[in-house]
C-alpha cells in the first residue's frame, strides 16, 4: 500500500460492508480482533479496496486477549492477497513478539504501519518524537494516537507532524477525544499520511472518530487548492 499521500481508512469489522466504503475511503482497515472469524472473512474478501489488517491488543485498546494468537493470526492475514498493510504496536515489536509480523509483511510486500496510543494523555514533544522515531525504526509508517486534553496538545501534535513531513518521514497522527477531534480532518493538511473512520459513527473504533462520508468530505473542502 502506498503512504506517500495520504490514505483515509474505512474502519470496519464486517469486510461486507466494503461496497459502502468505496465512494469516500482509499482503503479498509478490517478490525479482526471485533470480528467473529477473521481469516475466513479475508480469504472470502472480494472487494476492490485494498486492506489495512489490524489486531489490536487489548492492552491498547482493542479486543484482542490472547497475543500469540492475534500475531499468529496477523502473520497469516498478510500473506493474502487483499492485504497490503498490517499495523503492529509499537510494545509487540519492543518486546520482540511482533517482529515475525513485520518479517512476514516483507516477505509479502506489505506495507507495516507501526502504532502507539496514548488513552491517558498526549505527553509532550520530547514523547511523541520518542514514539515516532521508533515506530519509523521498524515499519513504513509510524502512527501515533495521543490523548488530547486541551488545544496545545493537538497543536503539538500538528508541529510534529509537520516536522516529520517536512523531512518526508512517514507518520500517522491523531488527537483522540472531543479537544483533538478536529485533528482528524486537519492532521492530513500537515502531512498525516493515514486517517480512519468508521462507516457509521455508531462504530466508532476509537474517541472522536467522524463517519467516514463526513471524514472525506473535510479533508477534500480544507486541503489547499
Amino acid at each position: 500500500m502506498d503512504f506517500d499521500s495520504f490514505v483515509l481508512c474505512a474502519s470496519t469489522a464486517d469486510l461486507a460492508a466494503e461496497p459502502s466504503a468505496r465512494e469516500h475511503a482509499d482503503a479498509v482497515e478490517f478490525r479482526m480482533d471485533l470480528a467473529s472469524d477473521p481469516l475466513a472473512a479475508l480469504d472470502g474478501y472480494d472487494g476492490e479496496l485494498p486492506v489495512l489488517a489490524t489486531n489490536r491488543a487489548r492492552w491498547e485498546g482493542g479486543e484482542a486477549d490472547d497475543d500469540t494468537e492475534r500475531l499468529d493470526a496477523l502473520a497469516t492475514a498478510v500473506t493474502m492477497d487483499a492485504v497490503e498493510a498490517v499495523d503492529v504496536e509499537l510494545a509487540s515489536l519492543q518486546d520482540g513478539n511482533g517482529q515475525r509480523v513485520v518479517e512476514r509483511a516483507r516477505e509479502a510486500g506489505a506495507s507495516v504501519v507501526v502504532s502507539t496510543h496514548d488513552f491517558e494523555g498526549a505527553g509532550d514533544a520530547e514523547t511523541m518524537a520518542t514514539a515516532l522515531d521508533a515506530g519509523l525504526e521498524h515499519g513504513d509508517v509510524a502512527k501515533l494516537a495521543v490523548t488530547a486534553t486541551g488545544r496545545k496538545d493537538v497543536l503539538s501534535l500538528l508541529a510534529l507532524t509537520d516536522e516529520y513531513d517536512r523531512a518526508d518521514d512517514a507518520v500517522a497522527t491523531i488527537a483522540m477525544g472531543e479537544a483533538g477531534r478536529h485533528s482528524r480532518v486537519v492532521a492530513p493538511l500537515y502531512g498525516s499520511r493515514i486517517g480512519y473512520a468508521p462507516l457509521d459513527p455508531a462504530d466508532a473504533t476509537a474517541p472522536g472518530q467522524y463517519d467516514v462520508a463526513t471524514t472525506a468530505r473535510l479533508v477534500d473542502e480544507l486541503s489547499p487548492r
